[in-house]
């Protein structure tokens, strides 16, 4: 069964994503602070996380650092906050989905099965492929990146991202595209998310992030990787 870390410290809301998610067979811990939720994380290893940003004890932003220090398992946020600086922060910090408050129920559950269903391994015959470039290893069989004889830890949406992207070398892939294979079909629209996850990408992966040679941009199109 697919376990579920729900972090939130509003009662009613807890009491909600509860009653839902078991109805569904996810088994469900709960927290309703940051400190509580990292130790849970560690002793419970849940395959997915709900977080709320605004916890009584520190930013939602620290509680996705501290698990993203050892951990890829999605995390998806749920926040009152609205302005895109606050969305991507918490995408740049390591987040794969952002739920703004108010949100309907089935919308969040959808979201849920899809960053899943990102960090499942798949079992395609396709996936016994090796790409290198000059500068890191891309393992799409073990879902590994090598850079200088040391693993590179990517969040599931990263990876996802890296895995269309090499798959489609040297072809152009729309910005469409990428975020309905990635995130879903009512996501074409949200190219911030592809800024952010592009430049974690190149910042983990590039030589010089600042001038790409692997994750190329084309201006109001999408993006290419080059060997």
């Amino acid at each position: 069964m697919t376990r579920v870390l729900v972090i939130e410290d509003e009662p009613q809301i807890v009491r909600a994503l509860v009653i839902n998610l078991k109805a569904r067979k996810y088994q469900v811990d709960a927290a309703h602070d940051g400190a509580t939720a990292l130790q849970l994380a560690a002793v419970r290893h849940p395959d997915v996380v709900l977080l709320d940003l605004g916890l009584p004890d520190m930013d939602g932003v620290e509680v996705i650092k501290g698990l993203r220090g050892w951990t890829r398992v999605p995390i998806i946020v749920l926040s009152a906050r609205h302005t895109s600086d606050e969305k991507v922060e918490a995408l740049d910090a390591g987040a794969d989905d952002y739920v703004t408050k108010p949100f309907g129920m089935d919308e969040l559950l959808a979201r849920l099965r899809a960053a899943i269903r990102r960090a499942e391994p798949t079992s395609d015959g396709e996936d016994d492929v090796v790409v290198e470039t000059a500068g890191f290893t891309v393992d799409l069989a073990a879902k590994k990146v090598n850079r200088s004889s040391e693993d590179i830890r990517l969040t599931p949406t990263e990876w996802q991202l890296l895995e269309v992207l090499v798959r489609n070398n040297g072809r152009l892939v729309s910005q469409k595209q990428l975020l309905q294979e990635v995130w879903g079909p009512a996501y074409g629209k949200e190219t911030n998310y592809l800024r952010v996850y592009m430049a974690q990408l190149r910042r983990k992966l590039e030589a010089d992030p600042s001038h790409p040679k692997h994750f190329i941009t084309e201006p109001g199109m999408g993006y290419r990787f080059e060997r």
